[in-house]
């Protein structure tokens, strides 16, 4: 008797940690009757980089209550635990082992954000004994082909005219084809020091769930050694828990974050910050309609434009440039080191062992809650890693394991070229290197430090003093001919020879008191 075999039908549908999104492009044509969604905890993207325990937590509850979600609209879902003991530990190894033991006549999957990965899917089509179907993420609003086709043939890429086109093409903030209020950009009306005793609203956190609270301990129990504390864990792990924090956030806290948005102040780790960051970079929250709510809080008067205007930027403008340049420039943006910068991470950025305030305050909150907003990652921890003259890769990693909204789509972009100028201007026009003067400007740390941020130098002097002008002195045949550093390297230039050989001599002592030791070869 002969026997016919059936060729396999319907599609394994992969569903990456980041993309938990129901209008995700893998799943748009999805039969419940015959199609397998994917989803798998591994220990290879937990662990590439020693990621946070509350960024590990957060990524696997929310899995899981997609998967859930998934579940209750009939699909079905094979879904693979971290502890479990066939799991292979790679997505390339769970999308073999599923095809298998559960053979399917195709593959779908959207596009990942990291190049790593993406490599890794690449090589796995190449091998695949079906069809692997790779669909655009359509969740971003500028597409890889868009900004490529806004990138080429400009010398320098800008975000603020960027932007200025991604606001014509959304029609955000628009008043036929001009800007509401005559203006694009209201930055220099965000700068607001926080005057005394004054403090931010209190915000609205998620108590973890059932599921969440399943996630927290699988993290504590098979991930201890990781960096960070789980205890305050409280981002939203739903679509319906984010758009609670997203609505708390537009009805309480965004009329004040224009003026407060660059402000910090010791013991307050939310400001007047959104906090859904993480649930936009994870799927739960679509940028585009986040933007369009922030334009309807203005349009009814409930909210003043400059806090609106700088909120919009935030996604609508950095976070579409920032992967634009990602995608744009990879992979030889990961190598760039235009300061030549040689020196090791001090072991304070882990511990906030420091005599530094802000420092130790910003470490401690990072550690406590994975998060720190905008200015503190710039202008305190990537401003003084610049200073130092950290080795990028190094506080890219940093970066990248310790924030719960980071992946390196948006992360390396912002620390390698934003926080520490590695990529030699393609992000941005100047460094963004400051003195202890910008920190007690903008925040109130200086008054309970050590440290004097009045004194230049002397062992008792603000670090940030020390290191700055040494840090100008140092790169000076990189960097005086930018324009915009033009005031600075006159000064530098007044200072005369014996002087100048002084503050090297004062940033080099400074860096090896705060132990920035040169990296082994």
């Amino acid at each position: 008797m002969t026997q016919t075999t059936t060729a396999a039908t319907g599609t394994l549908r992969l569903v990456l940690g980041d993309q938990l999104s129901d209008g995700l492009s893998a799943l748009t044509d999805l039969d419940p009757a015959c199609d397998l969604v994917l989803m798998a905890e591994v220990r290879e993207e937990a662990t590439y980089v020693r990621h946070h325990k509350q960024k590990i937590a957060l990524i696997f509850a929310a899995m899981r209550s997609f998967a859930l979600r998934l579940e209750g609209r009939g699909v079905t879902v094979r879904y693979v635990r971290i502890d479990d003991p066939a799991n292979t530990h790679s997505i390339v190894g769970e999308l073999h082992r599923a095809l298998d033991e559960q053979p399917m006549g195709s593959v779908t999957i959207t596009e990942c954000g990291e190049w790593r990965l993406a490599e890794a899917l690449v090589a796995f089509a190449g091998v695949a004994r079906v069809p692997v179907d790779v669909r655009e993420d359509s969740r971003f609003i500028c597409t890889h082909d868009r900004f490529r086709r806004w990138a080429s043939g400009k010398s320098q890429l800008r975000m603020e005219f960027f932007y200025r086109e991604m606001r014509r093409e959304t029609g955000l903030l628009l008043d036929g084809a001009q800007p509401v209020g005559s203006k694009w950009n209201y930055d220099a009306e965000n700068r607001r020091k926080l005057t005394k005793g004054m403090r931010p609203p209190k915000r609205l956190r998620t108590p973890p769930d059932a599921v969440a609270r399943g996630a927290v301990a699988d993290v504590a129990r098979l991930f201890p050694d990781h960096f960070g504390d789980l205890d305050a864990f409280g981002w939203p792990t739903t679509t319906e828990q984010a758009e609670t924090v997203l609505a708390d956030f537009l009805a309480n806290v965004l009329p004040g974050f224009g003026d407060w948005q660059d402000a910090m102040a010791r013991g307050e780790p939310w400001m007047w910050h959104g906090l859904i960051s993480t649930s936009i970079n994870l799927g739960l929250l679509d940028p585009l309609a986040v933007c369009r709510r922030a334009e309807i809080e203005y349009r009814a008067g409930r909210a003043p434009l400059n806090a609106v205007e700088g909120f919009i930027r935030q996604i609508l403008g950095w976070r579409e440039f920032v992967r634009g340049i990602y995608w744009l420039k990879m992979p030889d943006y990961a190598r760039r080191n235009f300061l030549d910068a040689d020196r090791t991470l001090p072991w304070f950025y882990w511990s906030g062992e420091t005599d530094m305030a802000c420092v130790a305050d910003v470490v401690s909150m990072t550690r406590s809650h994975a998060y720190a907003h905008h200015i503190q990652r710039l202008m305190v921890t990537g401003n003084l890693a610049m200073l130092l003259g950290v080795h990028p890769d190094e506080i890219d990693d940093w970066y990248l394991v310790v924030y719960a909204d980071a992946y390196e789509w948006v992360e390396m972009p912002n620390t390698r070229g934003m926080a520490t100028f590695a990529d030699g201007g393609i992000m941005g026009s100047k460094p963004y290197a400051a003195s202890g003067a910008y920190i007690d400007r903008m925040s109130d740390y200086c008054g309970s430090c050590r440290y004097d941020v009045k004194a230049k130098a002397g062992e008792n002097a603000c670090p940030f003093n020390r290191l700055y002008w040494g840090f100008l002195e140092r790169n000076q045949h990189r960097l005086r001919d930018n324009i915009r550093l033009a005031m600075p390297y006159r000064t530098l230039e007044n200072f005369g020879p014996e002087r100048r050989a002084q503050v090297l001599a004062e940033a080099e002592a400074a860096r090896t008191m705060l132990g920035a030791v040169l990296r082994p070869e």
